[in-house]
């Protein structure tokens, strides 16, 4: 209650600010070259202030809170000449203009670079960070997952084809250890309409992958790292559609809009949709169920796991005012279907029982830079009102021939008609206060609730039992930074959790405390060092404690994790010569978890259930390569390795030390990594259109299913190897745009969990329209 009220008060005292808000402008403008065609990454600065902005995939900037005076407007940037125009700010007014910028034809070693895009600069955040620039892969099929996988230190494991059940690895720590954001507001509770392996790349900007220690403002209790879903400042007035089709009836689209007046009013959606009938061939040891025959290693084709999810996110509001640069309220609608074709391991197989779920969620979002001097306040907050439901009616086993016999009366699993919500709730409040040049105060706040109500109509007697956890990351920092030179990070996290499991006295509250440092120092403007340290808590998720209904079973007794996390980096980025430059990360890092919470295989062995080990210690590294030749020719690769080691000295049934203790952990893959390359052909077939071809290669070393030191038992997860290549060619300067995609060419046998089988070779074409107006004003 108390933390409520705190809360509370954070945000009344915010409004209580906004109507003292200073009356200043702001600039707005779009660059664009002699063609006509949109110029990113320029800066734009007001001389002899310390304000300015880059511009974004569209040419567009705007410089907020400009106190009114007459400026000069300089712009910069590597391959243009510097360009100065003359403004006037006018206290509460905008000021719009449109520039057209000349190429330089001088030596690129003799421009300077004054500017670097969003990517860039989140890189060079003290935190171990990669950022990935989504807009280079928006003429793709990939989903959010798709495109992780790529990353050095992620793992991407999936149970099947479109819309399954998926884990990702980050440095060796997996599911609830990582925890997910979009534009820094948490993930939790969104529901299965809503994860990262059904969003398409095109609802991105940029991904953020922060692994280890993650920054106060994200205001989360992560074991093991985050993923930021950056979306951006978008055109204020532009469509972005794509459509896809391709193997195993697969049909993609997404929608993304923007409509904003002249007096700041805005309407912004995106929309998409995923279908597929997953029914891809797997190879399994197949017998009738009616006459016994049995056939190993048969080829099969799913017939059970069809897939679709539609999700529509619409906010409306104002922009660019004096009391709010944002302010949206808005609502996340969607729905998803799919049927379930196996359970944890492919000896279980289904053909009736299915899951729908849905998501109604409203949504607040307020953001204010220098809400007065110095301060910048962002608040979020929203509530799923959405519902799940498990439908498992047949009273009947199917083999994998699609042949079925009656049983029974307790369903293909257990029979259920149970639809329930999960009812959570979010609240953020994050201040930033800039103290002088180099310092800054940050305080977080992030509060989530969680109370499942349901009930099942195949049997009306059986009453819910009370499942509530509601819980509060309060964090505070300092930072001092010295641009381009070093900057460090100090902070702390106070954690709050309350659990009722079950009637009368199922009730725990729990607090931990936790703290951290990170740092950074440019050797040499190409050459970054990194190094963070974190003492941090993690309470267990709503899904582990109370299982997901479907394949997870709950455990209440779970206890929170601490880990205590080290990590060190360094990049450099060196410029070969006028056209080349070499890019090298590297990425070390040290664990020491007690309470380590992962994922085991019941007692039957059909569901998964959330366990705590006492001790892991793990030790990884990762690293990236890459190389680029203008804009014409990119190549990369990365390698990652990770030990994760058993520190457990007693295992219940053993006496004495177990036979386990200092083993790998098995069933996680320990080296792994990718290698890209990608050529350009611009003015392709005209003035405007280009051509461009990319190859991708992922590599999984095999790994143990089972605990080394058990012999023949530990069994061995087979390397996995898959090529994939695609095709785009762009008119009209990216206006309109056709993908050919090809996936696992090789049709290699591919799995992640319990050998669960990916699809084999698979095609896909890609059509996408960009339209983008800049308001006249």
């Amino acid at each position: 209650m108390q933390i409520r009220k705190n809360l509370l008060l954070v945000v009344l005292y915010t409004y209580s600010i906004v109507a003292s808000a200073q009356n200043l402008g702001l600039v707005r403008g779009t660059l664009k070259d002699k063609f006509g065609a949109v110029v990113p990454s320029l800066t734009v600065r007001l001389e002899g202030t310390p304000l300015g902005a880059v511009t974004d995939a569209a040419g567009g900037f705007a410089i907020r809170n400009v106190p009114p005076a007459s400026y000069t407007l300089v712009v910069t940037g590597i391959g243009y000449k510097p360009l100065q125009r003359t403004v006037a700010v006018a206290a509460g007014q905008e000021t719009v203009v449109a520039l057209t910028v000349e190429e330089a034809s001088v030596d690129i070693a003799g421009v300077t670079v004054v500017g670097r895009s969003a990517v860039q600069e989140t890189n060079r955040q003290a935190f171990n960070v990669t950022a990935v620039d989504a807009k280079q892969l928006y003429n793709t099929t990939l989903d959010l997952a798709g495109a992780l996988d790529r990353v050095a230190g992620i793992r991407v494991r999936e149970s099947g084809g479109v819309g399954s059940n998926f884990n990702l690895s980050l440095n060796g720590f997996s599911g609830n250890h990582v925890r997910y954001f979009i534009d820094g507001i948490p993930m939790d509770g969104f529901g299965s309409s809503f994860q990262i392996n059904n969003i398409p790349i095109n609802a991105a900007e940029r991904i953020e992958v922060y692994k280890g220690v993650v920054p106060i403002w994200l205001g989360s209790d992560a074991l093991g790292g985050a993923i930021n879903i950056v979306t951006g400042n978008r055109q204020r007035n532009y469509v972005d559609a794509s459509y896809s089709f391709g193997s195993f009836n697969t049909h993609r689209s997404v929608v993304n809009a923007a409509a904003t007046s002249r007096s700041g009013l805005t309407a912004q959606i995106s929309a998409f949709q995923n279908y597929s009938d997953n029914n891809y061939r797997v190879k399994v040891d197949a017998a009738d169920i009616n006459t016994g025959a049995y056939e190993p290693g048969k080829r099969v084709r799913r017939f059970h796991d069809t897939y679709h999810n539609e999700t529509l996110i619409a906010n409306v509001g104002v922009v660019d005012k004096r009391f709010a640069d944002k302010l949206l309220l808005g609502v996340t609608v969607g729905k998803n279907y799919k049927e379930i074709q196996t359970g944890a391991r492919m000896v279980s197989v289904f053909g009736g029982w299915h899951r729908r779920g849905n998501i109604l969620m409203p949504t607040l979002k307020y953001k204010k830079e220098n809400l007065v001097k110095g301060l910048d306040v962002t608040l979020n907050a929203n509530y799923n009102l959405g519902s799940e439901q498990n439908i498992d009616t047949m009273n009947v086993r199917y083999d994998w021939l699609g042949n079925y016999k009656r049983i029974g009366t307790s369903g293909e699993r257990s029979r259920s008609l149970y639809k329930y919500r999960n009812n959570n709730g979010l609240a953020t409040a994050m201040l930033n206060y800039r103290l002088g040049e180099h310092h800054a105060l940050a305080l977080s706040n992030v509060f989530n609730t969680f109370n499942r109500k349901g009930a099942d109509a195949l049997n009306p007697a059986v009453v819910d039992q009370p499942l509530k956890t509601q819980k509060n990351v309060l964090g505070l920092g300092y930072s001092y930074n010295v641009s381009d030179d070093w900057s460090a990070s100090v902070f702390g996290k106070h954690i709050t959790q309350h659990n009722v499991v079950g009637a009368g006295a199922g009730k725990a509250t729990t607090n931990k405390l936790g703290y951290g440092v990170a740092a950074t120092y440019f050797v040499r403007p190409e050459l970054q060092l990194k190094g963070s340290y974190e003492l941090t808590n993690r309470m267990p998720e709503a899904q582990e404690i109370f299982g997901d209904v479907e394949n997870q079973e709950g455990n209440p007794g779970l206890r929170p994790e601490k880990s205590n996390n080290v990590n060190l980096g360094l990049s450099y980025n060196y410029a070969i010569g006028p056209d080349d430059r070499l890019l090298v990360t590297a990425n070390a890092v040290y664990r020491h978890s007690s309470n380590f919470i992962y994922n085991r295989l019941n007692n039957n062995q059909s569901r998964l259930v959330a366990d705590n080990r006492e001790g892991v210690r793990t030790v990884g590294a990762d690293a990236e390569v890459r190389y680029s030749h203008k804009t014409r020719f990119s190549a990369g690769a990365t390698l990652t390795y990770q030990y994760l080691q058993n520190m457990q000295r007693y295992e219940p049934g053993y006496t004495g030390v177990s036979p386990v203790y200092h083993d790998q952990l098995p069933n996680i893959p320990y080296l792994f990594g990718n290698a890209d390359a990608s050529f350009l052909l611009p003015e392709f077939g005209g003035s405007g259109n280009s051509l461009s071809m990319g190859y991708n290669l992922q590599y999984v070393h095999e790994f143990y299913l089972y605990w080394p030191s058990r012999g023949g038992d530990k069994l061995n997860i087979s390397q996995q190897l898959s090529h994939d290549l695609n095709v785009v060619y762009s008119l009209k300067n990216g206006r309109y745009n056709l993908g050919l995609e090809g996936r696992n060419l090789a049709n290699a046998l591919l799995y992640d969990n319990f050998s669960l089988q990916k699809p084999g070779r698979a095609f896909y074409v890609n059509f996408r329209c960009f339209f983008n107006k800049t308001t006249n004003r």
